[in-house]
């Protein structure tokens, strides 16, 4: 039957169910006025009503865009693993930890661009579009579904009634048609101005219409009305899975420490890498089939799980009856113990739900903690260690205090289906594609994805040891600088490490990959980002340094360090006291803080990207989030409790309009809003089957992580007042669902960064400790909430108990964040010169080294004196306006033209990008956005299917081999000392020359200063 899991054998076929007949029943115990017979699993058969039992599917018309699954199907048809439905969308990764707050950068390379409504990078593409048609419409026609299951009735008494469905799983998309994904296919995508609304409208649609695309009527509805989640997620859910096994566990844990340690490691270092968690995505899989392989063997007891977790593991008769567990216990217990030992790690099969909770807490762990960032400012610049215990209970705290907020406010951001988080569908679409375990050729090339990532793995770590070590000089290949190395203009410009990289030319994949990589990035994105680094760092920058504007030509013209008015380095401890507390007096006898002009044009960009993603989303999302808004209120109002309940009062619509486009111009929209309101989302009902996570497990994290940040900031010398804990923790909350409802609907995050640094710099200025902590608090702390509200979405899509996701996020953390507290000790004892230009492999902290400016800036110095009246940097809030009037123009010129390459403009992706540099340098955008164009427009275009099957593990398999090399090398060769006096002209030289050194146009001369005579 289908609510016993069988692993050592495949499933019986499903038997048809008419009306009047048994039924499944899958409330365990369940009573009622139906007759009803024991079957196996001690679930019940009952005979239900009539109207509870649909055998067929609902009857469509050619506008419907909704179709209901049908209770019982055959076996999945072959050709149904052929077909996947493609999923527009954009991926935003988290805020870059480059100069400060703001700028992630979009992820998968995608079919579109923004706000073009589904015509955008095709028309580079000379591609055609036909007017009015979804790009997710079938491309065959109709099959029967490939899954058995058991739709819920609307009646009030089968409300608990979850629907069932085979191993084998598909859904049925906007047509009908049985879709099941393909990795290839599954990586298709747009920016979310597109994403979410450009499916189904046709040329004369609005941008704000709405992303209903869903046939009103009095069924329930089988599916999510929003055409790109029922293109990835499956609209059923499989009850035989197991998902609470030793094998999930296992491997989460390996990836969450392996994960963490390593970006924490990478996090100190220049240049970088990142390990994100799609690699560990595509890394275990292979995993968990060998962890099958190992473990299992053909005649193991079967076994039945209930909620994820084994529930009976025996002998199962042919008639469904089996011995009663107490004799199957005993049975067992006369098993040597070695095969207990491997029944025990052999629990059910590796499935998608398993890697489903492996990604997750990848996802949440994969991240190096921000409180190790404020650890080493502390301990390596401000010379304060305040020991172990003080960075354990720092880094807790603001890790796990976010999951407390996600989990208080499911009922806003999760649990609707308006709020949609793209992010999450490009996973659940792969997770379907890796368990299909197919390989179809691409342009000729018929090698598997896991054999292709094998050999990229090993090629791309194997040649690291080139760049990362026998000639560096292919890392750093400025060969300009090399015929004059002491002519600082041609450093200035075509330098890599201190200029602006207008020679785009790199062997290092740590150098092209370092804010992303390029192979994931949407090529309209990096289009968009390019026209930023030109018109901003390659026109305006050096125009501005030569001009001697801000007196930035006595200081390097890019460069993470802050300088003082004799072009050295800031001294920021000849204007700090003994605690930690700003001196007056002594700052007006040492110097105000000067910036590069990079610098200074980086902190324009964010205050411009700041309120630019406002204007943005208002403008081109605007009506969509208020109606999403109102819609997610409403479910509230209706479902006041934290659990899974079903919608009430749901009524047919009547006369409603049937068709989408109808109903979307509608003249009164808010009785059709209403008859949304009143349709069961189909993973709401889905869920409803698993026990929920009570809201006092939440409000207990919450309270518990909150009284321990308040005892770290008032028992050690932080200067931060428990008030001003709770300050920064409110400023969190109160916009934490605003920012996670517009996150959800846009995939784009407004960064809390600035903001927390402003208010702390006016509300307790001087104390840059406090500052930093303050920052931490707040900022990380609503981060943290949105990636676990996202997980939890994710959960949500595949399924997952909430309760083994909830203790499956909070042990991951907890893990990931011991182990990095565990690295990061290890790193500041034993690697010589670690956070000194001196340091020994690239270990220079240059992401610590700008966070520790920024509290200089805000935390030592002040806004005050910084942005101020008659302050030198004070013209540079005019950016908060050209952020805010100038995605207005661009809506103006663009909206009504659907062809107009404005459209592509997203300026909050231009300016939020650009907060890499510093310590990014024009290098690590030019080439990064070359090797994107290659990739993601040229051979896209022309071997769309090579494309499609190996770009994104091309990406994983570059990144993971490079991590890989940069440790072989430093604890193999370099750490020991076997490298020492290695030494040749590949390996000096780059370092010969103004570029390395970072010569300033302009010097000052012994014993004079620059700036202002008065400040």
């Amino acid at each position: 039957m289908g609510s016993e899991a069988r692993s050592s054998r495949p499933s019986e076929p499903a038997i048809a169910v008419q009306p009047g007949e048994h039924s499944l029943n899958l409330r365990r115990g369940c009573t009622g006025a139906t007759k009803s017979s024991t079957g196996p699993g001690n679930y019940e058969l009952q005979d239900l009503p009539q109207k509870a039992t649909r055998i067929a599917p609902a009857e469509t018309s050619p506008d419907d865009s909704e179709a209901t699954f049908p209770t019982v199907a055959e076996s999945p048809h072959p050709d149904d693993r052929k077909k996947m439905s493609r999923t527009p969308l954009l991926m935003r990764s988290s805020p870059a930890q480059g100069t400060g707050s703001y700028g992630g950068l979009p992820v998968l390379s995608l079919s579109s661009s923004p706000e073009s409504g589904g015509n955008q990078v095709t028309s580079l593409l000379h591609r055609s579009k036909k007017k009015g048609k979804s790009k997710l419409r079938p491309r065959e026609p109709p099959r029967q579904p490939s899954t058995a299951s058991l739709s819920e009735s609307r009646d009030d008494s089968l409300e608990d009634e979850p629907m069932l469905s085979g191993s084998h799983a598909r859904r049925r998309n906007a047509r009908g048609e049985g879709s099941a994904a393909r990795l290839d296919d599954a990586l298709e995508g747009q920016d979310p101005a597109a994403a979410v609304k450009g499916a189904d409208q046709d040329d004369g649609d609005s941008e704000s219409d709405s992303m209903h695309d869903v046939k009103i009527s009095g069924q329930p509805l089988d599916d999510s009305p929003y055409s790109s989640v029922r293109a990835s997620v499956a609209a059923t859910d499989d009850l035989t899975l197991s998902i609470n096994t030793p094998r999930m566990w296992t491997l989460s844990i390996f990836f969450a420490i392996l994960g963490s340690s390593t970006n924490l490691f990478f996090s100190l270092r220049y240049p970088s890498v990142s390990i994100t968690p799609i690699i560990a995505l595509l890394l275990v899989h292979p995993l968990g089939l060998l962890w099958d392989r190992i473990f299992k063997h053909l005649d193991d007891p079967e076994e039945t799980f209930h909620n994820g977790a084994l529930q009976y593991r025996g002998t199962i008769h042919s008639d469904g009856s089996r011995p009663s567990s107490r004799h199957s216990s005993l049975l067992q217990s006369r098993l040597p113990w070695q095969t207990r030992s491997r029944l025990w790690l052999a629990q059910g099969r590796w499935n998608a739900k398993e890697h489903c909770c492996v990604y997750i807490s990848s996802n949440v762990s994969f991240g190096f903690a921000f409180a190790t960032d404020v650890i080493v400012e502390q301990t390596k610049f401000y010379k304060q260690d305040l020991g172990i215990t003080y960075q354990i209970l720092l880094t807790l705290s603001t890790q796990i205090l976010g999951y407390a907020l996600a989990g208080l406010t499911r009922q806003y951001l999760v649990r609707p289906s308006g709020m949609i988080w793209p992010n999450t569908l490009v996973s659940t679409s792969m997770f379907t594609a890796l368990h299909q375990e197919e390989n179809q050729p691409a342009d000729g090339w018929t090698i598997s994805p896991s054999q292709f990532f094998i050999r990229v793995f090993l090629g791309s770590a194997a040649f690291y040891f080139l760049p990362g070590l026998l000639m560096p000089a292919l890392s750093y290949f400025s060969v300009i600088t090399w015929f004059a190395p002491k002519n600082v203009v041609v450093s200035n410009l075509f330098g890599v490490a201190s200029g602006l990289g207008l020679f785009p030319l790199t062997f290092d994949w740590a150098q092209i990959a370092y804010i992303g990589s390029p192979l994931v990035t949407p090529f309209w994105a990096a289009l968009n980002i390019l026209g930023g680094l030109v018109l901003v760092m390659w026109i305006a920058a050096p125009l501005m340094y030569y001009a001697n504007v801000m007196y930035s030509s006595y200081m390097p013209i890019l460069s993470a360090a802050v300088f003082d008015n004799r072009g050295k380095p800031y001294d920021v401890s000849k204007i700090l006291t003994d605690d930690f507390m700003f001196d007056k007096e002594a700052y007006d006898n040492y110097s105000r803080v000067f910036l590069p002009i990079t610098y200074a044009l980086s902190y324009a960009l964010q205050f411009a990207a700041l309120t630019a993603l406002i204007s943005h989303t208002v403008l081109w999302h605007g009506k969509d989030i208020i109606r999403q808004w109102r819609r997610s209120w409403a479910e509230i109002r209706r479902k006041p409790g934290a659990e899974y309940e079903p919608l009430q009062d749901a009524t047919p619509t009547g006369g409603r309009p049937d068709s989408p486009r109808t109903y979307r111009h509608s003249a009164t929209s808010e009785p059709e809003l209403e008859d949304l309101l009143t349709v069961e989302d189909v993973h709401n009902r889905l869920m409803r089957r698993y026990e929920d996570v009570p809201i006092l497990w939440y409000l207990m994290t919450g309270v518990s992580m909150t009284i321990i940040g308040i005892f770290v900031v008032e028992y050690y010398p932080i200067h931060l007042p428990w008030y001003g804990l709770l300050l920064a923790l409110s400023i969190g909350a109160i916009l934490f669902i605003p920012i996670g409802i517009v996150m959800a609907i846009t995939n784009q995050q407004s960064s809390l960064y600035l903001i927390c640094q402003l208010v702390c710099g006016m509300a307790f200025p001087g104390r840059p400790v406090a500052n930093m902590v303050f920052t931490t608090y707040g900022y990380i702390t609503s981060t943290q909430g949105l990636k676990f509200s996202s997980d939890l979405k994710l959960g949500h899509y595949m399924k997952i108990p909430p309760k083994i996701l909830f203790n499956l996020q909070l042990s991951a953390t907890v893990i990931s964040s011991l182990t990095q507290i565990g690295v990061l000790n290890w790193m500041l004892k034993f690697i010589p010169g670690i956070c000194t230009p001196q340091a020994m492999n690239g270990f220079t902290c240059p992401i610590a080294r700008v966070h520790f400016n920024g509290s200089i800036l805000w935390g030592v110095v002040g806004p005050q004196r910084f942005f101020g009246p008659g302050a030198l940097y004070r013209p540079l809030i005019w950016a908060f306006l050209v952020g805010l009037i100038a995605p207005i123009i661009i809506w103006l010129l663009a909206r009504n033209n659907r062809e107009s390459l404005l459209r592509k403009v997203n300026l909050a992706v231009v300016f939020g990008s650009l907060s890499w540099i510093p310590p990014a340098t024009g290098l690590n955008f030019s080439v990064w956005a070359i090797v994107c164009y290659v990739f993601n427009f040229e051979v896209r275009t022309r071997k769309g299917a090579w494309w499609r099957k190996y770009n994104m593990t091309l990406s994983a398999a570059l990144d993971s081999g490079l991590a890989f090399g940069v440790v072989f090398i430093f604890f193999v060769l370099v750490y020991p000392g076997l490298t020492d006096g290695f030494k040749w002209w590949g390996t000096e030289v780059f370092k010969q020359g103004c570029d390395w050194t970072a010569c300033s146009y302009k010097t000052v001369k012994e014993g004079q200063t620059f700036g202002p005579k008065e400040w």
